[in-house]
């Protein structure tokens, strides 16, 4: 396993971020999800971020990513939610209609921690930690 590092920390951190269109709106198709593809790298960077993986459904996206252990993981989101709804509703402008009061994300948002280890298997580790 390939650990990431810096001065004084070793680290492994691994999460899925869901994020659906406002209203669950069937507007997400190859085309927009490539274009936001395409636009989160650009932030993701500044936030010590590496995105892995990337998937989209037609009221949703679905995102992998690699992160430090002081990454501001709602900045980053945040940051991704307004600059794609921005340039997907500037260079798309049939999307506004379909679209509740144009707003193109829901608020809200699902973030979970994917890691390589249950939780069981990481109790058992801390468990055995000093014994023989």
């Amino acid at each position: 396993m390939d650990l990431d590092a810096n001065a004084h920390s070793v680290f492994l951190m691994f999460l899925h971020l869901a994020l659906i269109i406002k209203h669950r709106r069937k507007v997400m198709d190859n085309m927009i999800s490539d274009r936001l593809k395409e636009i989160f790298p650009y932030i993701a960077p500044n936030c010590h971020i590496a995105l892995m993986e990337w998937n989209h459904g037609i009221d949703h996206i679905h995102v992998l990513y690699k992160a430090h252990p002081n990454t501001e993981h709602s900045k980053f989101t945040n940051a991704c939610k307004s600059a794609g709804s921005r340039i997907i509703k500037k260079e798309n402008e049939s999307i506004r209609k379909k679209l509740w009061k144009e707003y193109f994300w829901s608020r809200s948002f699902c973030l979970l921690t994917a890691g390589g280890a249950s939780i069981e298997a990481i109790e058992r580790c801390i468990e055995n930690q000093g014994g023989k």
